[in-house]
């Protein structure tokens, strides 16, 4: 009797003492497995989320509670750790396909925060809305510094034989040869064709317009067999390539 009695008060006093965590454990049931909606960055990671996602469209500038975040983003290690995983993911495509000895197989590039990074036109402008007389000034000086890691995609292709197509919405008659020269200057060269706004495209949207140069060249007998950029016009519409791939850009918003 003796040790029965022992044997329940030792079951009494565990109980007590694993209750409080029992009862701790099942209040978190819901609100561990359906966190918090309270965030520390002010749900800038959410909307830049939402940008990445193509489902905030259309926004004309950072939203300013975002602008520190944006810049820490651009600025402290994330969007280049970012950018390395989007390269991972292209060097895995590009290890399974070949270029066709007939010079045909082709690759889309972006320019503008793609090849040549504007951060610190945007840092400067606290990520406002686009201006097209300042942007012009910006980039006429040509001093747009190369992204390294596309930079070494674009040398990667090349040696594999692909060839290289630049198109960007930069109008070709005002930044034309800045931009050429820029490009040349941070190591992108050899590429087949650099491709701009012409005067039959000025208001167009990107989308259009990009859709209208990558059918010209599918015309030609190009196979587009990737294309990378920053913002999603550059990845939609018509003859967009076999796989496309975006670089992550919480800047700014081109339809």
């Amino acid at each position: 009797m003796a040790s029965l009695a022992l044997q329940l008060v030792q079951l009494v006093l565990f109980t007590l003492l694993l209750l409080p965590q029992l009862l701790v454990s099942v209040s978190c049931a819901k609100s561990c497995f359906w966190p918090s909606s309270a965030r520390d960055d002010g749900g800038c990671l959410s909307w830049r989320v939402m940008v990445e996602a193509n489902n905030a469209r259309g926004w004309r500038t950072v939203p300013a509670p975002c602008v520190g975040y944006v810049r820490s983003y651009m600025t402290r290690g994330q969007y280049g750790r970012d950018l390395d995983s989007v390269m991972e993911q292209v060097s895995a495509y590009v290890d399974q396909i070949a270029a066709a000895d007939d010079g045909l197989d082709a690759w889309i590039f972006d320019i503008d925060d793609t090849c040549l990074s504007n951060l610190l036109y945007y840092q400067a402008k606290r990520f406002g809305a686009y201006d097209p007389l300042a942007f012009k000034n910006w980039a006429s000086q040509g001093a747009c510094p190369g992204i390294p890691a596309v930079l070494q995609l674009f040398m990667t292709l090349q040696d594999k034989g692909f060839k290289l197509f630049l198109l960007s919405g930069r109008d070709e008659e005002t930044l034309g040869s800045c931009t050429s020269e820029n490009l040349e200057s941070e190591g992108f060269s050899g590429y087949e064709r650099l491709l701009m706004r012409t005067p039959d495209y000025r208001g167009q949207s990107s989308s259009v317009f990009k859709s209208a140069m990558r059918k010209q060249l599918v015309d030609e007998g190009y196979r587009i067999r990737g294309n990378v950029g920053d913002q999603w016009s550059d990845l939609q519409g018509d003859n967009v390539g076999d796989r496309v791939f975006k670089i992550p850009n919480p800047m700014y918003f081109v339809p």
